[in-house]
């Protein structure tokens, strides 16, 4: 009888110390969406990235090479993948598809790096921090994943977040919306969140 009672007890115990995980420090309550159709929040969001060109647009570029691509990628292959070059950014994200003007902020900064990946074809492979520092939103949402830039949608995991997205889990489905030329390209993100706190 005494064995059935101490295992109450620390089966009680357990039970007790998962409940008080359930709930942040400021009394939020954690959500865990039960069906993939029905995430706890989305939104849509575009990413412009503006890459240094090397000559005449440093006043507005959000995104520079931080290596060159491998003789490998450029040598070998003519299709001149950029194989191994690393891209550090600082890119606006914007509500709608236009950038920003005049005095108008974005809704969050991505910042964070990418590096090419592949060598027969174009790749990358993205980790960022999405930055929200507005009126809607306060925090972070952390992203990574695969880019393999072919597919029409790629999934990217939201592995964390601060502030109004503690410890949220999720995906990031982007699309590619706009390319011109090698120096400017627009994601659209569909950003769908499945653990919250609410």
């Amino acid at each position: 009888m005494q064995g059935l009672a101490a295992s109450s007890r620390i089966v009680l115990v357990v039970f007790l110390l998962s409940m008080a995980g359930a709930a942040a420090a400021d009394g939020r309550k954690r959500v865990v969406s039960s069906s993939s159709d029905e995430p706890c929040t989305k939104m849509t969001l575009y990413l412009h990235d503006i890459l240094y060109n090397g000559v005449n647009n440093s006043q507005n570029a959000t995104a520079a090479p931080a290596t060159r691509p491998t003789a490998l990628g450029t040598t070998y292959f003519t299709n001149n993948t950029f194989f191994g070059m690393m891209v550090v950014f600082n890119d606006l994200v914007t509500e709608g598809k236009e950038l920003p003007v005049g005095n108008e902020k974005p809704a969050a900064l991505a910042q964070g790096f990418y590096f090419y990946d592949k060598k027969e074809t174009y790749a990358a492979w993205f980790s960022f921090s999405l930055v929200f520092n507005s009126a809607a939103h306060k925090g972070t949402l952390n992203v990574m994943g695969a880019d393999p830039m072919d597919e029409d949608t790629r999934d990217f995991t939201i592995v964390g977040g601060t502030d109004d997205f503690f410890m949220a889990r999720g995906i990031v489905t982007i699309r590619t919306d706009l390319v011109q030329g090698s120096f400017y390209f627009r994601l659209q993100m569909d950003i769908k969140l499945y653990e919250c706190y609410v």
